[in-house]
């Protein structure tokens, strides 16, 4: 049914990331937003109508994240990026079944949604069970089953499994069409050139994203740099970026490497949390923004995070780059929570998402004010509240959560599956997996 909903702010993410007091936002039968403003110019409605405590925000966007790690959470934390995949990660996650995939992404699913993120750009095998998993807890998941080279698999298999399944079902599907398929090609340093460019022209062809990672770490791609001058010269060169492409990380960037993801469109997820936990870098964001390039924000997995909380790296993605810059100026709270709102939308190349405006799904989060950082009150100038938010309250007060119209999170818990046997089975997995 249509819903009104009637909040004491609305933060609707629209370019100057203004605040409309005594607001509402209306859903139609169809989980899409009809009518975003103040109470007071509101049309008429006879729908039913919900009246919130605190602030009404966007549903966050995470444009990077390989959820189902959740079983492999805290394994090898204090190894570098090419060591812990190769010593931990790979060959922990060659003993998963395809229900253990599921198992790790319904918790990473209901662990994103606790705190109001409500899209999540996945690279992970298993797709199907990936699928399965966000339908059930009621979120929203951009699918990108890993084209790669690893011992017993075969990329021409797995690309031709993908195009077989867009084929088949479409690239969005679902409730609310919550679920999008694409493709994901893994890096320049794990496919090769044949790869990648079969993959670039089979998700052309469709329309589909591609998610790949570029440049994370200084040691992982040398000889493809010494080849081909860069890796986003040999990406661009192979035809990867003439349709949607996400390039994931691209910390190691010339300013030729940036020009290229601006004349070509390509979309970027930053991952600082990761990034600085492995000691992969610090992205250029500064001059990424300045290209006009489009910036979302990412968890990466949460094996090397370690949690799913993008605000955490809305936080990390202003403080780091005002050390990087030695300017505390150069990205406001305004900024990250652009990047982890429309930003995350457009780096992944949906109009449909991330912004509370007329024709996009109604992916809404209610913060909620019980907290020492939200003491002053409501009753403060706007950007002193936006900085409550971002900076003191995080995801702290995140109760509720609707995905296309349908709530989904009730105060602070899922209404679809319930969390806690969901940890149990992750427990018992988890278990299994490191014996």
């Amino acid at each position: 049914m249509s819903r009104r909903f009637h909040a004491p702010v609305v933060l609707p993410a629209d370019p100057s990331c203004s605040l409309l007091r005594d607001a509402v936002v209306d859903v139609d039968d169809a989980g899409r937003i009809s009518f975003v403003g103040p109470a007071s110019s509101a049309p008429e409605f006879a729908g039913e109508e919900t009246r919130l405590t605190g602030i009404l925000v966007p549903g966050l966007v995470n444009a990077h994240a390989h959820s189902p790690m959740t079983l492999l959470r805290g394994m090898g934390g204090d190894l570098p990026l090419l060591r812990w995949l190769r010593e931990i990660i790979w060959p922990t996650e060659a003993k998963l079944k395809p229900a253990d995939v599921r198992t790790g992404m319904l918790l990473g699913s209901v662990e994103m949604l606790r705190h109001g993120v409500t899209t999540s750009a996945e690279m992970y095998f298993e797709g199907e069970q990936l699928v399965d998993a966000v339908l059930a807890t009621g979120g929203r998941v951009l699918v990108a089953p890993p084209v790669i080279e690893l011992p017993g698999m075969d990329w021409r298999s797995t690309l031709a499994a993908i195009d077989r399944w867009i084929d088949a079902d479409g690239l969005r599907f679902g409730p609310g069409e919550r679920i999008e398929l694409g493709y994901g090609p893994h890096s320049a340093y794990m496919l090769n050139p044949d790869g990648l460019r079969a993959t670039a022209e089979s998700a052309a062809a469709r329309g589909a994203l591609v998610q790949i990672h570029v440049a994370e770490a200084a040691a992982e791609d040398v000889e493809q740099r010494k080849e081909h001058g860069s890796v986003p010269k040999l990406l661009d060169s192979l035809g990867m970026f003439n349709g949607r492409t996400l390039a994931a990380h691209a910390i190691h960037l010339s300013d030729e490497d940036i020009a290229i993801f601006a004349a070509r469109g390509v979309g970027m997820a930053h991952c600082p949390g990761s990034n600085a936990k492995l000691a992969s870098g610090i992205a250029r964001i500064k001059d990424l923004r300045a290209a006009g390039v489009a910036i979302g924000l990412g968890t990466d997995g949460p094996a090397s995070n370690d949690d799913i909380d993008l605000w955490e790296e809305l936080q990390l993605t202003a403080m780091l780059a005002r050390l990087a810059n030695d300017d505390s100026t150069v990205v406001t709270a305004k900024d990250v929570f652009l990047m982890a709102t429309r930003g995350g939308a457009e780096a992944l190349g949906r109009d449909d998402l991330g912004v509370l405006e007329p024709g996009r799904w109604a992916d809404l989060v209610h913060v909620d004010l019980d907290d020492p950082a939200f003491a002053a009150g409501l009753d403060v100038p706007d950007e002193q509240l936006l900085a409550n938010l971002v900076w003191a309250a995080g995801s702290r007060r995140v109760r509720d959560v609707w995905v296309a119209g349908e709530q989904v999170v009730a105060d602070a818990e899922p209404t679809r599956v319930d969390r806690r046997e969901i940890q149990a089975t992750v427990a018992d997995t988890a278990a299994r997996l490191r014996a």
